[in-house]
């Protein structure tokens, strides 16, 4: 920890031009979804649409395809093959077509832990060429050391909470919660990725930097948050922002929105929806300073 770079300045959205079109902004592609977790991919890639991505697209079992669809009229919503009970189970051909024209990838958000889903996540790390987020389930499979982590990208991010980052590092949450810090820094060192620690001051590390993010309170302690952090990065990462920079914003800019979720509705009564229509206010006040 002693040579660690702290970082303590958040990078700036990127720059759009008056005569960009949507192709200049990238393409974010969100993977997940399954019967009874339907809600999860649906919040990070409305979170997507409002971070800037040009264009947002979602791939999801045929069991919450038009659900999708209707919901998200702004998102390319495309089903994949599903097991009998409605998780994830794509073919090595829909994997490449939904892959191909991504500029970066989530995956995870309501996937499940079946046997499906593991070989769709299979399946996204082998053809993956663009950086990727790994939330929720997809997490909860590379915990189980059923792949090998050493075929993710080194633009990979990882974005665990507590209990997440336990599983991934083989220690017990309150070791995570004890040294934040270490854990998040060793892991990164270990895999050669950036780990997005989440929490109350979320933490960003590739190994060499950190960064310790000031906004955000409780008010996002809710389900469904973290899918929208998730939907943000994504976004983020599609826009060629460097992998570290774009986790960093990413997480400052997913905390503003939940002040400003957290300021107009009050901790109790905000949702996971109402941090992702706070997104454009959050970015304006953000590209304004």
């Amino acid at each position: 920890m002693a040579r660690m770079k702290e970082v303590r300045f958040v990078p700036a959205l990127p720059a759009r031009r008056a005569d960009a079109h949507k192709g200049d902004f990238g393409r974010a592609l969100i993977v997940g979804g399954s019967v009874g977790m339907s809600g999860a991919p649906m919040l990070a890639a409305a979170a997507a649409l409002r971070s800037g991505a040009g264009l947002v697209e979602l791939a999801v079992p045929w069991s919450v395809y038009l659900p999708a669809a209707a919901r998200l009229p702004s998102a390319l919503v495309k089903p994949l093959t599903e097991t009998p009970d409605g998780t994830l189970d794509a073919t090595a051909d829909e994997m490449r077509a939904v892959m191909e024209p991504a500029t970066a990838v989530a995956i995870g958000p309501g996937m499940g832990k079946t046997e499906g889903a593991l070989r769709t996540l299979r399946l996204l790390i082998d053809s993956a060429k663009s950086p990727v987020v790994y939330d929720a389930d997809a997490l909860n499979i590379l915990a189980a050391k059923a792949l090998d982590l050493k075929k993710l990208r080194r633009d990979a991010v990882l974005t665990p909470h507590p209990g997440e980052m336990a599983r991934l590092s083989g220690r017990t949450r309150d070791d995570v919660q004890a040294d934040r810090r270490g854990v998040a820094v060793a892991y990164a060192k270990e895999h050669g990725v950036i780990v997005v620690l989440k929490g109350a001051q979320s933490i960003v590390t590739d190994g060499e930097r950190l960064f310790v993010n000031s906004t955000g309170s409780h008010g996002l302690a809710r389900g469904g948050t973290g899918d929208v952090l998730a939907g943000v990065a994504a976004a983020l990462l599609a826009q060629k922002m460097d992998p570290f920079d774009a986790a960093v914003l990413a997480v400052h800019a997913h905390g503003l929105a939940g002040d400003l979720a957290q300021e107009r509705l009050g901790p109790t009564g905000m949702t996971a929806e109402d941090v992702v229509e706070a997104l454009p206010e959050a970015w304006k006040r953000l590209e304004r300073r």
